[in-house]
Formats: structure tokens, C-alpha cells, sequence
């Protein structure tokens, strides 16, 4: 049996010194605030991006370059066998493409699962990816077993201020100031490849209320019979989304509820404030 090992980026919420913990890799993100690069976690944390985005610095995110990919998976394969990478969905950057096209020349010693995860539900799958390996799968078979299952999936996020999606182009101005007079709440889904408007609420009271009744009619439908994890993420603040965490727990009470920081590279689109919940089929193993 080969030792394997497992790398994620930092798009999954786990940060280095938790994964030195869990004993998982981190790629760091980069991110170009006013043409200075910073990388996620390592020369930027949180608190100083969200200062940086509260300032309306002009933040762009990016690739990890090839050099720090294939850096990372020459120094794991020193004591490795082989490595399974699990990055950002495919759907919202195109660094898990290049990232398949590299692997090309490791003679299939590194594996990139395109299974279509952010945040909390990447955490996941990075998680059941170790548990796997831990179990004596290949490579090859974690990757294919992340894949068959990557709509398995869903994040409901709603947002604080629509300012962020004005100022990137998905919202006119016009209707960002209605948004914002009427108290609009709207709330996104994440699934696959795609980040959507899913739904129109006001306030806050009625957007939990949504996506909560949502993941209800998830559990109903789709998930019927599934076991599941029902799991939170937000933006900013933690102590704000405490409340929301215990909301989720005492509407499906008996889940063992894991919160995390959203992604840095989903946050800059929407801001600080924002409030999610996901819901994800556990791994028939």
C-alpha cells in the first residue's frame, strides 16, 4: 500500500496551522490588493483582508502560480507516494484546470479531484479523502470516488450589503440602491459549477428562514434517506455567526454542525456579514 498524501488550497477554510494538525497540505491563495501580492493566511489574514476590502482597496484574486503547485508536490512526494489535491471548484477559477494539466507529468503519482467544493463542503471532502487513504485506497480510487459524487452538494449564502455585487458588475446600481432602500436579502447557491441567485428575501429574519427551509426540503427530496452533513460558513466576524450556527442546530438537531470561515476568493465578491449553510451527502465508503 502506497503512502498518500492529501493537499488542498485554502479556499477549504482550513488554515496552515490546522492543517499541520490534521496533517493535510494547504496551498495558500494569492491575492493582488492594490498590485501588491499577498497570500491567504501566510503574509494575509482575515482581519486584514476584510480592512482592506471595508477601505474599497481594489483586491483581485488569482492562480497559485505553477512553480508554488508543483513546488508543493515535489516536496510532498520526497516522502509520499503519491498526493491527491482537491482544490476550488473547477466553476469558480481555473486554477483546478491548470492544475490537471501539470499533473500530467507525474506519471499519475498526483491525482486533482475536480469535485466541484468550496468552504466548508472542500473541508469535507478533503476530510473523507484522508479516511480513505487512512483505509488503503489509491489515489486514482479517492479521486474517482470525490468526483462520481460532485453534485452532491449544496451552500445557501445570503449577504450583508449588495455593495460588493454592484461594484463587480452583477448588479446595476440601480437595482443595488432599490436592494438596499427595500432591505433586500438575496440569497445565492452554490452547486456545481455555478454561483446563482436563488432567491429574493427581506431582511434577515426571512433570508435564514429561506435557506433553513430549504435545506429542510433538501433532506425531504433530494437527500431522502441520505445521511448527510448539515454545516455553516460566513464572512467577517465570527462571534456575529455564532447565532447563526446555533439557529442551524436547533433546526436539525442531532448534526454535528462544523463552521468555518468562507473563502477569501468567494468573500471578496459579496463582503463581510454574509451567512451560509451547507449541505452535503456523506461518502458511500
Amino acid at each position: 500500500m502506497g503512502k498518500i498524501a492529501i493537499m488542498t488550497d485554502s479556499n477549504s477554510g482550513i488554515t496552515q496551522a490546522e492543517g499541520k494538525k490534521l496533517g493535510v497540505y494547504v496551498l495558500p491563495m494569492p491575492f493582488y490588493i492594490n498590485d501588491e501580492l499577498f497570500y491567504e493566511d501566510i503574509t494575509l489574514t482575515q482581519e486584514e483582508f476584510y480592512k482592506r476590502l471595508e477601505e474599497d482597496a481594489d483586491i483581485k484574486t488569482s492562480q497559485p502560480g505553477p512553480g508554488d503547485v508543483m513546488g508543493m508536490w515535489d516536496k510532498i512526494l520526497e516522502e509520499y507516494d503519491e498526493v491527491v489535491y482537491i482544490p476550488m471548484s473547477s466553476g469558480l477559477s481555473g486554477s483546478c484546470e491548470t492544475a490537471m494539466m501539470l499533473a500530467q507529468d507525474y506519471d499519475g503519482k498526483v491525482q486533482v479531484v475536480n469535485n466541484q467544493r468550496i468552504s466548508v463542503t472542500l473541508y469535507r471532502s478533503v476530510m473523507e479523502a484522508k479516511e480513505l487513504a487512512a483505509k488503503g485506497r489509491s489515489a486514482l480510487e479517492i479521486k474517482e470516488l470525490l468526483e462520481a459524487t460532485k453534485f452532491d452538494s449544496d451552500i445557501y449564502v445570503t449577504l450583508d450589503t449588495l455593495k460588493y455585487l454592484k461594484k463587480g458588475g452583477r448588479l446595476t446600481p440601480a437595482a443595488a440602491a432599490i436592494g438596499t432602500v427595500l432591505n433586500l436579502k438575496p440569497v445565492l447557491r452554490i452547486k456545481g459549477e455555478k454561483l446563482d441567485a436563488f432567491a429574493k428575501t427581506r431582511g434577515w429574519k426571512a433570508s435564514k428562514k429561506k435557506m433553513l427551509a430549504t435545506c429542510q426540503e433538501l433532506l425531504d427530496t433530494e437527500f431522502k434517506g441520505a445521511e448527510v452533513y448539515i454545516d455553516a460558513a460566513y464572512s467577517g466576524n465570527r462571534e456575529d455567526a455564532e447565532e447563526w450556527k446555533k439557529e442551524i442546530e436547533e433546526a436539525f438537531p442531532g448534526y454535528d454542525v462544523y463552521m468555518a470561515p468562507l473563502s477569501l476568493s468567494v468573500a471578496c465578491h459579496i463582503g463581510a456579514g454574509s451567512k451560509a449553510i451547507t449541505i452535503t451527502k456523506k461518502l458511500d465508503r
